[in-house]
């Protein structure tokens, strides 16, 4: 028998290409991350395209001038929250942008513990080990400040490139679902791979449902807590905290970061916001986001909670926003693939409700 044959062949030949495309993904992670954080920005804005499609008295049968609607509505409440926020902010943004790189000097060298030990009276020996442990973490503070910095670039990268290729796939998804269809099927093979592509428009979909519904619950609770404490521009506030809680961590944080801001230049009760920023943040991440996601997507709410943290611990915030969607694609392909019995058929809706990727 000839060595190898061609059993032995195939698997070889397999397993090649397998470990081809591992070490591709690995390798261009970044770019496929973009991609995927465009392809859920297009699934998130779809539906209002959609709506002013159904409702547009011109170019009903166009999308292209919708999808610029869409973006020009989005644009529009940007400048309404700059208008409402900016006034307040820009006094101590520019009060903050001149004291960081005093503060950071003071921390890498540890002279910042003298004037904190002067405004809370502590003595010597105190100071000292304050400043002997700011000297001793030194390095571990520089990096980061550049981890930061390095982080601050990238995400203004993303923010401009990742709406720019969501128009593409507005404009053009449900052809290029189509053509990844044909390109991986036959005429064995085409209805299935057609029911998971159903399957996984299906699932992100209900994904990007949990997540407004989540932006709705800040919204409400931004709002009614500020309302309550006579913050300045509350509905303002409330709104930009609905908007970020699509960012996980960094979102919320933001958030809580402009509002104690808001609070402490106007002399608000900022202090118990913060108190009540906390308690809402752990009712939301134990709580609330598990059951809505969990609900939505049909998944326990402990593996919400456990694939979070997994994701969190693998791939930072990046993970955490994206383990949700995986655990989609994961149990879709699974249950397709692997185990066809457990695969439920998709919602059968007509063709301009249930496409292959956004209806564009």
């Amino acid at each position: 028998m000839a060595f190898p044959d061609r059993r032995t062949l195939n698997i070889l030949l397999t397993t090649l290409l397998f470990a081809v495309v591992l070490a591709t993904v690995y390798v261009a992670r970044a770019i496929l991350i973009v991609f995927a954080f465009a392809i859920l920005l297009a699934y998130l804005i779809d539906p209002v395209v959609r709506f002013l499609q159904s409702h547009a008295l011109f170019f009903r049968n166009l999308r292209g001038p919708h999808v610029l609607e869409a973006y020009l509505a989005f644009l529009l409440c940007l400048a309404f929250l700059g208008h409402a926020l900016a006034p307040r902010l820009t006094h101590a943004n520019s009060a903050l942008f001149e004291t960081v790189p005093a503060l950071v000097e003071g921390l890498s060298t540890g002279e910042i513990a003298e004037s904190i030990g002067q405004k809370y009276h502590w003595n010597e020996g105190r100071k000292s080990r304050l400043r002997q442990f700011l000297v001793e973490h030194r390095n571990w503070t520089l990096e980061f400040l550049q981890n930061a910095e390095r982080f601050a670039s990238n995400a203004v990268a993303a923010a401009v490139i990742v709406p720019i290729l969501a128009v593409f796939f507005l404009a053009e998804g449900s052809r290029m679902a189509d053509a990844l269809i044909h390109l991986f099927s036959n005429d064995n093979n085409y209805r299935e791979i057609r029911e998971i592509a159903d399957e996984l428009n299906l699932g992100l979909r209900r994904y990007i449902r949990a997540k407004v519904i989540l932006a709705g619950w800040s919204f409400v609770f931004y709002s009614g807590a500020m309302l309550l404490a006579k913050f300045p521009h509350a509905i303002a506030l409330g709104v930009l905290g609905g908007v970020l809680e699509f960012i996980p961590v960094a979102g919320w944080m933001t958030s809580a970061a402009v509002i104690i801001t808001v609070g402490a230049a106007t002399h608000s009760h900022w202090i118990w916001i913060a108190a009540l920023l906390g308690v809402w943040r752990l009712v939301m991440d134990y709580f609330i986001s598990p059951r809505v996601v969990g609900h939505n997507l049909e998944i326990h709410p402990l593996l919400v909670i456990f694939a979070v943290m997994i994701g969190g611990k693998i791939d930072g915030i990046v993970g955490i926003y994206l383990s949700i969607p995986l655990i989609v694609v994961v149990r879709v392909l699974w249950q397709k693939c692997f185990n066809p019995s457990l695969a439920s058929p998709p919602e059968r809706l007509p063709r301009s409700e249930n496409p292959e990727l956004p209806q564009i």
